[in-house]
């Protein structure tokens, strides 16, 4: 008896899928339109790391001035950043052992400028986050005005050896050398201390990982160089 044509192809499944005739199970059929679903064990999420520790920081600083030439000028260092590129800043380091605020920014000005002087005037506080390679720390910079009473201008007296300049520098002339737009609200503040005139920014000023503390002359503060409590932002507030 002659064989039919079609003896030798496997039977269709009434669902689509094709038995070859020994029994082997049929394959998955894939779904409209598309393949059949492949997971791969290499594309599972892995779990997440835990969270970093936070550290807290105080450091205190600012600017020291003199009259120079007819002009005042503050003296300002540069150092390098993480990228290795030289910029100017402020003088500033952290609290040692019991130091108040004030006490550590006479220090630290001292150390990084060479300069003595002595505290006239909180001008405001810098907070902002930033991430280590091992945790996340919360800064807190204390800024002051002071009045040089003596010195030379030097880097040789910094013991973490960051500062590689100093130089005086017009206190009107700071927003265009300081690196940092926070530090140039700083400085600002103290223009405006020194001509006698209310300060130009106040309250809180906020970007997405820094708040800026800034006070016009005689504003309160804490006693050890902190911000008295802020008025609250307004929800408008972008500066």
């Amino acid at each position: 008896m002659s064989t039919p044509a079609h003896a030798d192809e496997p039977r269709r499944d009434p669902a689509g899928g094709r038995d070859s005739g020994r029994g082997q199970p049929l394959p998955v059929p894939a779904p409209p339109g598309g393949h059949a679903l492949r997971i791969d064990p290499r594309s599972r999420t892995a779990p997440a790391p835990p969270p970093l520790p936070v550290v807290d920081e105080v450091s205190a600083g600012g600017l020291v001035v003199t009259v120079s030439g007819g002009d005042l000028c503050a003296a300002i260092i540069a150092r390098r950043n993480r990228g290795g590129r030289l910029e100017w800043c402020l003088p500033k380091g952290h609290l040692e052992g019991d130091e108040t605020p004030e006490q550590a920014a006479v220090r630290e000005i001292a150390e990084e400028t060479g300069i003595q002087g002595a505290v006239q005037e909180p001008l405001g506080v810098i907070d902002y986050w930033f991430t280590g390679d091992d945790r996340r720390v919360h800064k807190v910079v204390h800024h002051f005005l002071l009045r040089a009473t003596g010195g030379y201008l030097t880097v040789e007296g910094d013991p973490d050896g960051e500062a590689e300049d100093v130089a005086w520098i017009p206190v009107a002339d700071l927003p265009d050398r300081l690196a940092y737009p926070n530090e140039r609200r700083i400085a600002a503040v103290a223009q405006s201390v020194l001509e006698g005139r209310p300060a130009r920014f106040h309250g809180v000023v906020e970007s997405r990982v820094t708040r800026t503390i800034v006070r016009s002359p005689g504003r309160p503060h804490d006693g050890r160089g902190g911000p008295a409590p802020p008025a609250p932002r307004s929800s408008t507030d972008h500066s």
